[in-house]
Order: structure tokens, then C-alpha cells, then sequence
């Protein structure tokens, strides 16, 4: 088990890292709306990509 003091260690650490990762995307979210203006695209080509892949996998295999 973990002692007390790595308990409070973590839980500062998950504390502090959230408040910095919120922090940093609030910065950057021009950047974000600029560069990742089409994501869906990619990922339904993902999605699609993906699922083609497992039913020639199923199919192939039966």
C-alpha cells in the first residue's frame, strides 16, 4: 500500500498537473479553433477505415 505521504504527494500532483492542463487549453484554444477546424472528418475516415478493417477481418474469417 502506499504511506501517507505518497498519498498527499499524488493528490497534490493530479491537482496541480489538472489546473495546468485546463490552463494550457484555455491559452491555446485560438490555436485549437484555427487547426482543428475539419477534425470530424477525420475521424468518421477513422471510424470508417476502422470498421471496414474488422468486417473484411470477420468476414475473411468465417
Amino acid at each position: 500500500m502506499f504511506s501517507k505521504g505518497q498519498l498527499i504527494f499524488g493528490a497534490i500532483f493530479a491537482f496541480v498537473f489538472i489546473i495546468a492542463m485546463i490552463w494550457s487549453y484555455r491559452k491555446d484554444i485560438k490555436l485549437h479553433n484555427y487547426y482543428y477546424k475539419n477534425i470530424w472528418i477525420v475521424a468518421i475516415g477513422v471510424i470508417l477505415a476502422i470498421t471496414i478493417f474488422a468486417t473484411l477481418t470477420f468476414w475473411l474469417h468465417d
